[in-house]
């Protein structure tokens, strides 16, 4: 196995590599595909050739496919189970027929049921690191965290996290049992958690930063040029980001971003993957081709100067409008 430099996520004493294999475009959610086509084979092809390069923590959750995308990663670990680092999320309700509610649902007993199907999705006895995919607003934080805490002491889960929320409630949630990270979107194109307190809030609690989504739901790549680069059935459509005027003005940062990764020799998206890292945050670019996984952890070496840092923040500044990263329904589960 070849070595990625390790980092401590948070401060609870869980190892992972500086990047991650976000498996969520490997299956479809509820029939509509995620970065486009799907294919079983070359997904888990993409994760053995991410474990040989050092690459061994996955991040699935239990909404993808639903249920299907842990089922892959299940068939992929198969054998090998201890050489992985497993991260899966709860959160959206799915019913006993395996349907999408799209209902957030935190109760403690929802959070037993949920555990014991992801093992069971999954393969093993036990999850590295759990996280609540959205807050339920009808249920306290403490009790969905109660619960979890539970997990963890009967050893089916070993560290806790949160997608997705704000500050008052990362706190609260603390409070009960110590967060081992705060997963949320964020790259180039998405630095709201730097403007509204949250990074912040977890320096300070000691907790980790997962970045999902660091080449901004591939606009950072530099591959796509129109708006019908995509599928019809491709969930990206949906997002304000890739539509009309503010997909024009974002391809316009896109082709600046292109010049200074040219300048340093390397792809747009290893770039943008290499300031998230120079940020001091987990980045967890989702591929599910071996090509691309083994161009993004070979981002994990790239050194970036303070210089080219500042001259890439200069061309997407702080505050920089790219236009939402969810359609009107989706932004109202972002609780910031």
């Amino acid at each position: 196995m070849s070595s990625i430099q390790k980092t401590k996520l948070g401060n609870q004493g869980l190892v992972v590599p500086a990047i991650g294999l976000g498996c969520m475009g490997m299956t479809q959610i509820a029939g509509m595909d995620i970065y486009g086509k799907v294919d079983e084979a070359e997904s888990i092809a993409t994760i053995h050739r991410s474990l040989e390069l050092g690459g061994n923590f996955l991040d699935t959750a239990d909404l993808y496919g639903p249920l299907a995308n842990e089922r892959l990663v299940a068939k992929a670990i198969r054998g090998n189970r201890d050489q992985y680092v497993i991260a899966t999320k709860f959160g959206y309700e799915i019913d006993d027929n395996e349907q999408l509610t799209w209902r957030i649902n935190g109760q403690r007993d929802y959070v037993k049921k949920a555990v014991e199907r992801s093992l069971k999705n999954l393969g093993t006895d036990y999850i590295d690191l759990y996280y609540l995919h959205r807050l339920d607003p009808n249920t306290p934080i403490e009790e969905t965290v109660g619960a979890m805490s539970e997990l963890v002491k009967e050893g089916k889960i070993g560290y806790i996290g949160l997608s997705e929320v704000g500050s008052e409630t990362i706190r609260k949630a603390h409070n009960v049992h110590p967060l081992t990270a705060v997963q949320t979107e964020y790259s180039l194109f998405e630095r709201s958690v730097e403007e509204d307190g949250i990074l912040a809030t977890i320096q300070e609690l000691g907790i980790g930063f997962v970045a999902y989504s660091p080449l901004g739901r591939g606009f950072l790549s530099g591959d796509i040029q129109t708006p019908d680069d995509f599928p019809a059935n491709d969930f990206r459509r949906s997002i304000p980001r890739f539509q009309g005027e503010q997909f024009h003005k974002n391809i316009e940062l896109v082709n600046e971003i292109k010049k200074l990764a040219a300048e340093k020799d390397i792809t747009p998206s290893q770039l943008a993957i290499a300031w998230v890292i120079a940020k001091g945050y987990l980045p967890i670019p989702g591929t599910k081709r071996v090509k691309y996984v083994e161009q993004n952890i070979a981002s994990a070496s790239l050194t970036l100067s303070t210089h080219e840092l500042d001259r890439l923040e200069a061309i997407v500044p702080l505050g920089t409008s790219t236009g939402d990263r969810y359609d009107a329904t989706g932004m109202a589960m972002v609780s910031l």
